[in-house]
């Protein structure tokens, strides 16, 4: 990886991470989190239906959309509603996280590839 690369990366994800942060001050737990891993499926289906340049595909899918989505704070989210007792908003949760999440990225990248 060149150093260009490198920095379109940290580029792509200074503006995903603060948009992320932003995003999910906003909105109560767990909407937030699910909203930016909805927008970052969808923007990933987008960027690989469109056939970029290896520059912008580094830029949008892993700094932009990287930084914008989170595995992990999903994962914290869902055992705090998990211990909070909250069963059937932690399923409900992990169903649109993960169908949602593939339902939009295959639109992203159908619209992606007739762009």
């Amino acid at each position: 990886m060149t150093m260009l690369e490198v920095l379109v990366i940290a580029m792509g994800g200074f503006v995903g991470a603060i948009l992320r942060a932003a995003i999910s001050s906003k909105c109560k737990m767990p909407f937030g989190t699910l909203l930016v891993n909805w927008a970052g499926a969808f923007g990933i289906g987008i960027v690989f239906g469109l056939e970029l340049s290896l520059t912008w595909q580094y830029f949008l899918a892993s700094g932009f959309t990287g930084a914008l989505t989170t595995f992990s704070t999903m994962k914290k989210e869902l055992i705090l509603l998990w211990e909070e007792k909250k069963i059937k908003k932690m399923t409900v949760y992990l169903i649109a996280t993960y169908g949602g999440g593939l339902l939009l990225t295959a639109i992203g990248y159908a619209i992606g590839t007739v762009i």
